[in-house]
């Protein structure tokens, strides 16, 4: 079962890409910005994993539902997968969330 963790980041950026569409909240409101954004956090990210990797911070554990296949030393491919994942849900929960605290404060001044 060594695919099991990429599929699961797959269906989960699915996901988060459906409820996203579903509202408008990052990619369907503004592609251009929200293809910036996911590739800055990405890269952002990765340049972390990268400091923590040549501090020996960050090591790859033993997962049998992992790929196994490794696009750096210490780096599986999961993590760029996992990081895209981390930077649409939490972009698709702060738009979200700045739309109904906008539409609560519109409620009240109403």
């Amino acid at each position: 079962m060594p695919l099991v963790y990429l599929l699961c980041l797959l269906l989960g950026i699915a996901c988060m890409l459906l409820l996203d569409a579903r509202f408008r909240l990052f990619f369907w409101r503004d592609p251009i910005a929200a293809a910036a954004v996911t590739l800055a956090g990405t890269v952002f990210f990765l340049l972390w994993d990268a400091a923590g990797i040549a501090l020996g911070v960050f090591l790859v554990g033993d997962g049998s539902i992992m790929t196994g296949i490794m696009i750096a030393p210490e780096l599986p491919l999961e993590e760029p997968v996992f990081l895209v994942f981390l930077v649409i849900c939490t972009m698709v929960l702060f738009t979200g969330a700045e739309r109904v605290l906008r539409a609560r404060k519109r409620r009240e001044e109403a």
